[in-house]
């Protein structure tokens, strides 16, 4: 991963083992890192300001919020050391967030080393995403969909029966954001033909540096990709990130 904060020599901060390998926190200069295994780099965030999104995946993730100005309930599945979330609930600022994390050592890191926020508006659940989407009730305005483990995208990701699962538990007019993998320089994600088969090409897509392709799913309909109002929209919201969002609405495009 490139880093925009630049990368010393990183000090070991903890290390647990569960049932599905090593999680480690390590930090270097103003940056903190969560591992999962010994080569993964799952997450970064910058000490003090655990909203920080270093990543080009996160922050392209954050362009829900122009086609969801007030969003009721958020649901993130997948937390790693929350910086998607907590960026989600300053910037986005939803009502209800829920996120659902596998594994509740990566909880445990997340409120230890990485500021998790301990707030009202914000409930972690800890079991598989799976069980946990053949228990919703509750429709949700936004669903973000980032599930990895340390030897890539969790195979969950890549099923179409989750994958529709996961669209129907949208409200009308509410969106499903997919942090999926890229085949190669393709320009494509993995599991295309599902997707294709599931949401035709109605969706936009955004890539990115680090190999990541970013999907915005409407819950039916297609999506506006109007990018002189989302650059206004962006611009607006430069200030609060200490980023701009510029560079992903230039490069989104429709599927296909």
């Amino acid at each position: 991963m490139a880093h925009r904060l630049g990368r010393g020599p990183e000090r070991v901060l903890a290390r647990q083992h569960d049932a599905l390998g090593e999680l480690r926190v390590t930090q270097a200069g103003e940056l903190r890192y969560l591992y999962f295994g010994e080569e993964t780099e799952q997450s970064c965030a910058l000490i003090g300001n655990p909203a920080w999104l270093e990543y080009d995946y996160t922050r392209a993730m954050l362009l829900a919020g122009f086609w969801l100005p007030q969003i009721e309930r958020a649901l993130a599945l997948g937390l790693g050391a929350g910086s998607l979330v907590s960026a989600v609930l300053q910037h986005l600022q939803p009502a209800q967030m829920r996120a659902v994390e596998l594994r509740p050592g990566v909880v445990e890191l997340a409120r230890r080393w990485f500021a998790l926020p301990d707030v009202p508006e914000l409930q972690v659940v800890v079991t598989s995403a799976e069980q946990y989407m053949e228990s919703l009730t509750e429709p949700v305005d936004l669903l973000m969909l980032d599930l990895y483990l340390e030897d890539g995208i969790a195979g969950a990701q890549l099923h179409i029966d989750f994958l529709q699962q996961c669209h129907a538990a949208l409200r009308p007019g509410g969106l499903m954001v997919v942090n999926q993998w890229q085949q190669g320089s393709s320009g494509k994600p993995y599991a295309v033909h599902r997707l294709r088969e599931l949401f035709g090409e109605r969706y936009l897509q955004v890539e990115v540096v680090e190999g990541n392709i970013i999907l915005f799913i409407p819950q039916s309909g297609e999506l506006p990709l109007d990018r002189q109002a989302m650059n206004v929209w962006a611009d607006r919201l430069a200030p609060q990130l200490g980023y701009s969002l510029r560079p992903y609405i230039e490069v989104m495009r429709r599927a296909g």
